[in-house]
C-alpha cells in the first residue's frame, strides 16, 4: 500500500549502516564486495538524494577502484515511454554508477524511483543466471546448445503435427526496434502471423483509434510542447506515477503559462492533485463525457468552423450523435454534472492552444477504439491538431512500446504498418531479398467453412489477450488448422492479461512453453506444468546495444554498457540461433552485418537498423541512419527543451531523436517531424498534412425527395481530400492523394528522378511501374521529388470524423459488460456476438447472462485498476529491485470508508475481492480512502507470485523469486475485448470485498 512495513527509524538506521560498509577503503575489497558496496551508487544514490544527504553531483564513478579509468556509456532507461537517458560509469567492464543525463532534452537531469535504480536490473543477484528446463516438476540447469536444440526440434513437430500457426510467437516492449523487428521477421519466417507484444493489452486501440482518423496511430506532438498548451485534459492517465518525468512538462506548462489543468478520471490519483479541475465519473463513461463536453462547445459556437471546413470529414454525423447528450442525460450516465462539463468546455475549446493526453484508463476498454476516436474528434473539433501546443499527446508505458509497435509486432501488420496483403508482403520480400512464393509457402492455406481457400498469410493472427482461448477451446471452433500447442515469449509477463484462471488452464495444456527474460516471469510458476517449459536468461537492454522509440517517436541510440553477465545472452542471437536450427538462418540474415559477441557471432544492431530503413518508407523510418542517431545522443545539449530542435552542432536544424516520419533516405538529411499534420511548416522543416490513406472520395447513399415529394435514395461523392489547406511551401496549393509514379507524371515531375531511382522504381514495379508508390519506391525517389515541390509524400487529405469501416463510425456509448447500472444496458447495450481474430468475441451473451443473473446485486463494487510509481508491467523486474521492493511490499485494494464501513473493514487488514467469473478471488490488504468514491474500489497491476491465496515462491528457480509477491488484479478482471483490436476490459468490472 502507501504505508510502509518497515519504520522510517529503522531504515535510516539501515542506512547509516549501508554508509559505514560503504566507507571501507576500496583496495580492501575483492570484486564481489565490491559490486555489492557500490551498488548504492545507483539506487542508493537516489534514496540518499531525496533526504538531504547527498546533492546533485558530476557524472564520476562512486566507490571505484583507484587509477583504473572510468567510462561514460549513455544509454536509454528501461522503464516507461519518456525515454529519460541514463549515463553508465563503467570499470573494468563493471557498472559501478549511473546519472541522469543532463543534457537530455528530455529528462534534463532528473529520474524517477524506477529510472534511478535500472543499475540494478543489471547486477541483480536474482536474475535468471542460465537456461533451465522444468523436468517432472523440477528446475534443472541446462545449457545453450542443449536448450536450442530440445525447443527446435519440439518446434518442428509441433509445426510438422499442426502446423506453423499452433506456436504463438510473443514478443515484447523491452525489445529494442532492431531485435522487434528481428523477431518479427522471425515470424514471417516461420510461417504464422500470430505475433504480438503489450501493444495489445495498452495501446492497440489508440493506434487503431488514432490512425483511422487522422492516417497515423501515434502521438502527434511530444512531452516537451506541452509546455506550450494553455489547456490540458489528462483523461485515463495518471502521468505522476506511470510516467513521473513527463509530469516535469505538464507542471511547467502549467506554471508558466497558467494553463489550465484538467484531470478526468473515477479516481483522485496523484496527477490530479495537481489539477485545477478534477472531474470524477463513473468507469467506463468516456464517450458520454466527450460527447458531453461537445454538446457545449456546438451549442455555444465554440468549435473551429474554418478548420473544420478545410480538414475534417464527417462533422455533421458527429453533432447528431452529440445532440442526444444533454447535460441532463450526460449526467444520468457520468455522474458528472452539467455546469462542470460547461466549463472544462469553454477552456479546451477558447484558452487554447489545447491538449489532451490519455492512457491506459481510456484505452483498456471494450470500446476503447471508440474512446480514443471521440477524442481525436473532440481535438478536430477545436482546432486543436497540427500545431504546438496541441494534439493528442498519448502516454505509452513502456520503454519501446511505440517502436516495438512500429516494427510490426502485431497480428495485423508487417513491419512499419504495412498490411497483411499480398503487396504489403511483396515489399518486405524485396527489402529482405528472398522469393515471394518462398514466403507464401511457409504459411498454411486453409478450407474455410464457406468451402473456399484461405491464405493464413494475409489472416491476422491470434492476439496476446486470447492466446489461452485458442489453446483450450475445441478446434472447430478456431479458423486456423489447429489449436495453439507451444507458446515461445520474449520479455512479455505473464500476469498482464484478463482472465488469469482461464490463462493457467491455457497453460497447463500447452506441449511446449520458452519463457526468455531477464527474471522468471509468472508464465513460469502459476501453473501445475511439470515437463515441456524453459526459461532461457535474456540480457536487458543495457547489455546491448540499439534503437528504442520513445512515445513522442523520437528515437534513441543505447551503447551497450556492460556485456550480458551470467550466462545471459541478448535478443539478436537468440533469434539468430534459432533460426539456424529452424532452417531459414540464410535467408533471414543474408543482408544483415555479423559482429563478435559473447557467443560467437550475432547480429549488429547497426545492420539491423539499416535493413529497417531500406523498408521503412511507409512511416519513415527510412531517414534514421544509426550515425545520425549516435549524433544525437553524443551531442544533447544543442536540442532545445521546447522545441527539441538543435540550433547549432552538427545536428543543426534536426529534431532530437529524429521522430518519425524522418523521410529519406538519410542523405537526404530530413530533420524528422516534432508535431504531426503542422501545416504551418514546409515538409522539409518537418510539416505535414493529414494522411489520404482512405482514398480521394467516398461514395455515399443520401434519401430525398424528388419534385412530386416522394422520397428517392441517390449516390452522392463526398470528397476527402482537403480544401484549400496544405503545407507551407506546397506547389499543390488544396488536397491531394497519396504520391504513385502515376501522380508524379501527372505533375510532370517524373523527369526529375535520377537514373538509379527510374531504374529502382521500374525493377519494382515490373510491367506497371505506374503502380509504384511513395510507400513501396525502395529508392526513395518519389518521396525525395515530392519532398523538392513542398508535398508530403502520403498526400493532403480530411481527418475522419466518421471512420465508416469501424464497427462505430462515429463512437456510441455502450455499457461496460459488467456493470451495476443494469438500467442502461437496454439502451446502451455492448456490441452483438460477433467473429474476430479467428474465434468468436460473445461479449453480449456474457453481458446479456450477467444482466439476466443478477449479478451487480453479488458484485456491487466496480472494480478498476492501474499503475504505481514504485513498479513497472507485470512487476517481475522491478518487484526483484531491493530499492524499489523496499518502497511497497503489499498488494493492497483501495476502497471507499462508506465500503469499508459495510463491511467491517479496517484500514490495513487482509481482505478477499471476489470476482464475478472462474470464481476468482485476491487476497490482499486493504486501503481505506476516499480516493475512490463510493462504489468503486481500485488496485494496481504490478504483482503476481500469489494466485488466489496461494503462496507460489516454491515455484520458481532457487534464487530467482522477486522481492514482493503477491496477488495479480487479473485473476478478477472479466470477458470484454475491443471488437477491433481484441484490447481486453481491465478498467471496468465488478467485485465484492470481504473481510479475510
Amino acid at each position: 500500500m502507501l504505508t510502509r512495513r518497515n519504520a522510517t527509524e529503522k531504515r535510516a538506521a539501515r542506512l547509516g549502516e549501508t554508509l559505514v560498509e560503504a566507507a571501507a577503503p576500496v583496495a580492501a575489497m575483492d570484486r564481489r564486495s565490491f559490486l555489492k558496496r557500490s551498488g548504492l551508487t545507483a539506487g542508493g544514490l537516489a534514496a540518499l538524494g531525496s533526504i538531504g544527504v547527498s546533492g546533485v553531483r558530476k557524472a564520476e564513478a562512486g566507490f571505484t577502484a583507484p587509477n583504473v579509468p572510468v567510462e561514460l556509456k549513455k544509454n536509454i532507461c528501461t522503464h516507461c515511454s519518456v525515454g529519460c537517458s541514463v549515463v553508465a560509469e563503467v570499470q573494468n567492464g563493471v557498472w559501478v554508477g549511473q546519472e541522469p543525463a543532463w543534457d537530455s532534452p528530455i529528462n534534463r537531469g532528473s529520474h524517477c524511483a524506477k529510472g534511478a535504480s535500472v543499475r540494478e536490473l543489471v547486477h541483480g543477484d536474482r536474475r535468471l543466471k542460465y537456461p533451465m528446463k522444468l523436468v517432472d516438476g523440477q528446475w534443472t540447469r541446462i545449457d545453450w546448445k542443449t536448450a536450442i536444440s530440445e525447443i527446435g526440434d519440439r518446434m518442428l513437430a509441433i509445426r510438422e503435427k499442426s502446423g506453423p500457426d499452433s506456436v504463438f510467437l510473443l514478443g515484447s516492449a523491452k525489445f529494442s526496434n532492431e531485435g522487434a523487428y528481428l523477431f518479427r521477421k522471425f515470424a514471417a519466417f516461420w510461417g504464422t502471423n500470430s505475433v504480438d507484444h503489450q501493444a495489445r493489452i495498452c495501446h492497440s486501440t489508440t493506434v487503431a483509434g488514432v490512425a483511422n482518423t487522422w492516417g497515423y496511430g501515434a502521438q502527434t506532438n511530444s512531452y516537451n510542447d506541452i509546455r506550450n498548451s494553455k489547456t490540458m485534459i489528462i483523461m485515463g492517465g495518471n502521468p505522476a506515477e506511470a510516467h513521473p518525468v513527463s509530469l516535469q512538462h505538464v507542471l511547467s506548462g502549467k506554471e508558466l503559462n497558467r494553463a489550465n489543468v484538467i484531470v478526468i478520471d473515477p479516481r483522485m490519483t496523484r496527477t490530479a492533485a495537481h489539477a485545477t479541475e478534477y472531474v470524477r465519473i463513473r468507469p467506463g463513461t468516456d464517450i458520454p463525457i466527450i460527447w458531453g463536453i461537445l454538446w457545449h462547445v456546438f451549442k455555444n459556437g465554440w468549435e473551429d468552423k474554418e478548420f473544420i471546413r478545410q480538414r475534417v470529414y464527417g462533422m455533421d454525423d458527429v453533432r447528431a450523435e452529440v445532440a442526444k447528450w444533454t447535460p441532463e442525460e450526460v449526467e444520468r450516465v457520468t455522474g458528472v454534472p452539467g455546469a462542470q462539463l460547461e466549463k472544462v468546455a469553454k477552456q479546451f475549446a477558447t484558452e487554447k492552444p489545447s491538449t489532451l493526453i490519455w492512457c491506459m484508463g481510456a484505452t483498456q476498454k471494450t470500446v476503447g477504439t471508440a474512446n480514443v476516436r471521440a477524442y481525436c474528434t473532440l481535438l478536430l473539433a477545436t482546432g486543436n491538431v497540427g500545431k504546438y501546443g496541441t494534439g493528442a499527446n498519448i502516454f505509452r508505458g513502456h520503454c519501446n512500446v511505440q517502436g516495438a509497435t512500429d516494427l510490426g509486432l502485431d497480428v495485423t501488420t508487417l513491419p512499419l504498418y504495412y498490411g497483411l496483403v499480398e503487396g504489403a508482403w511483396k515489399h518486405w520480400a524485396r527489402v529482405w531479398e528472398v522469393d515471394y512464393d518462398y514466403l507464401a509457402s511457409r504459411f498454411d492455406t486453409i478450407t474455410a467453412a464457406d468451402g473456399k481457400s484461405v491464405k493464413m498469410m494475409e489472416q491476422p493472427g491470434i492476439p496476446t489477450t486470447r492466446w489461452f482461448d485458442a489453446v483450450t477451446m475445441p478446434k472447430d471452433k478456431l479458423a486456423q488448422r489447429d489449436n495453439i500447442k507451444g507458446m515461445f515469449v520474449m520479455g512479455h509477463g505473464g500476469n498482464t492479461v484478463t482472465r488469469m484462471p482461464e490463462m493457467v488452464k491455457g497453460l497447463e495444456a500447452l506441449d511446449l512453453l520458452v519463457v526468455c527474460d531477464p527474471h522468471p516471469t509468472t508464465f513460469a510458476a502459476i501453473s501445475n506444468r511439470r515437463n515441456g517449459t524453459y526459461l532461457l536468461p535474456v540480457s536487458t537492454q543495457f547489455e546491448c546495444s540499439g534503437s528504442r522509440t520513445a512515445s513522442n517517436r523520437s528515437i534513441q541510440w543505447g551503447e551497450k554498457v556492460v556485456e550480458p553477465i551470467f550466462e545471459s545472452a541478448n535478443d539478436y542471437w537468440i533469434i539468430y540461433e534459432f533460426a539456424k536450427k529452424l532452417g531459414f538462418a540464410d535467408k533471414m540474415f543474408k543482408n544483415i552485418a555479423m559482429t563478435k559477441g559473447k557467443y560467437g557471432d550475432e547480429p549488429e544492431a547497426e545492420s539491423i537498423l539499416r535493413e529497417i530503413n531500406r523498408g521503412g518508407w511507409s512511416t519513415g523510418y527510412c531517414g534514421q541512419s544509426p550515425e545520425r542517431l549516435k549524433a544525437h545522443m553524443a551531442n544533447q545539449g544543442d536540442f532545445d527543451l521546447v522545441s527539441l530542435r538543435a540550433k547549432a552542432g552538427p545536428n543543426a536544424g534536426d529534431y532530437y531523436g529524429l521522430p518519425w516520419p524522418c523521410w529519406g533516405p538519410p542523405e537526404m538529411k530530413h530533420p524528422g517531424t516534432h508535431t504531426l499534420y503542422n501545416t504551418n511548416l514546409h515538409v522539409k522543416d518537418g510539416g505535414g498534412t493529414f494522411r489520404a490513406r482512405f482514398g480521394i472520395e467516398r461514395v455515399v447513399k443520401v434519401k430525398e425527395k424528388d419534385a412530386e415529394g416522394k422520397e428517392i435514395e441517390k449516390e452522392v461523392k463526398q470528397n476527402l481530400l482537403a480544401e484549400g489547406s496544405a503545407s507551407v511551401g506546397s506547389e499543390l496549393t488544396d488536397g491531394y492523394p497519396e504520391f504513385t509514379m502515376a501522380f508524379l507524371k501527372k505533375n510532370g515531375w517524373d523527369k526529375e528522378l535520377t537514373d538509379q531511382e527510374l531504374a529502382v522504381i521500374q525493377r519494382v514495379g515490373g510491367n506497371n511501374a505506374d503502380t509504384v508508390s511513395w510507400a513501396t519506391d525502395l529508392s526513395g525517389g518519389i518521396q525525395r521529388v515530392a519532398i523538392a515541390h513542398g508535398c508530403v509524400p502520403y498526400g493532403n487529405a480530411k481527418a475522419r470524423a466518421n471512420a465508416w469501416n469501424l464497427p462505430d463510425p462515429v463512437p456510441v456509448h455502450r455499457e461496460p459488460i459488467y456493470t451495476p447500472r443494469t438500467d442502461l444496458v437496454a439502451k446502451y447495450p455492448t456490441r452483438p456476438d460477433f467473429a474476430s481474430f479467428r474465434m468468436m468475441n460473445v461479449g453480449a451473451s456474457v453481458q446479456k447472462k450477467a444482466v439476466d443473473e443478477r449479478i451487480s446485486l453479488r458484485f456491487p463494487i466496480i472494480l478498476t485498476s492501474g499503475r504505481l510509481v514504485e513498479y513497472e508491467g507485470g512487476g517481475e523486474e522491478t518487484r526483484s529491485n531491493k530499492w524499489l521492493a523496499e518502497l511497497q511490499q503489499d498488494m493492497f485494494v483501495e476502497i471507499n470508508p462508506s465500503d469499508a464501513n459495510e463491511r467491517g473493514i479496517k484500514d490495513g487488514q487482509w481482505v478477499w475481492v471476489d470476482g464475478p467469473e472462474s470464481q476468482s478471488k485476491a487476497r490482499v490488504k486493504a486501503l481505506v480512502t476516499e480516493r475512490v468514491s463510493k462504489g468503486v474500489a481500485f488496485m494496481p497491476f504490478h504483482f503476481a507470485g500469489w494466485f488466489m491465496g496461494e503462496d507460489q515462491r516454491k515455484n520458481y528457480p532457487q534464487g530467482t523469486d522477486p522481492i514482493v509477491l503477491g496477488e495479480s488484479v487479473n485473476a478478477l478482471t472479466t470477458y470484454g475485448y475491443d471488437p477491433v483490436t481484441a484490447m481486453q476490459e481491465t478498467k471496468v468490472t465488478l467485485c465484492q470485498i470481504r473481510a479475510a
